[in-house]
């Protein structure tokens, strides 16, 4: 998996391209961990490239929903495709996340 980072001011987005799965996942965690070492109020998690999430993969995500909440700020996940929102369905985190 690529994990492509963008910042501006006190957002960031973080581009996914490829499988978040079991071997993805722990990277994508420390990408997440490391830029949210800033102040941030608003991450993006772009998915337009993601195929395939997996449970290591949305646990991740749901750690980051946590901790940019614990700062009061927001995250939006764009882009997602039909077989990844069929999992966030599945999952109820279509009702956790806010997607666009």
């Amino acid at each position: 998996m690529n994990i492509n980072v963008k910042s501006e001011g006190n957002k960031k987005w973080i581009e996914l391209d490829g499988r978040l799965d079991t071997t993805a996942a722990p990277q994508l965690g420390e990408v997440i961990e490391k830029e949210l070492q800033e102040p941030v109020k608003e991450l993006v998690i772009d998915m337009e490239k993601c195929a395939y999430v997996a449970s290591s993969g949305l646990r991740v995500i749901l750690q980051a929903q946590k901790s940019i909440n614990r700062v009061q700020g927001s995250m939006v996940v764009k882009n997602v495709n039909e077989t990844v929102m069929e999992v966030f369905e599945m999952t109820g985190f279509s009702d956790i996340l806010t997607i666009e």
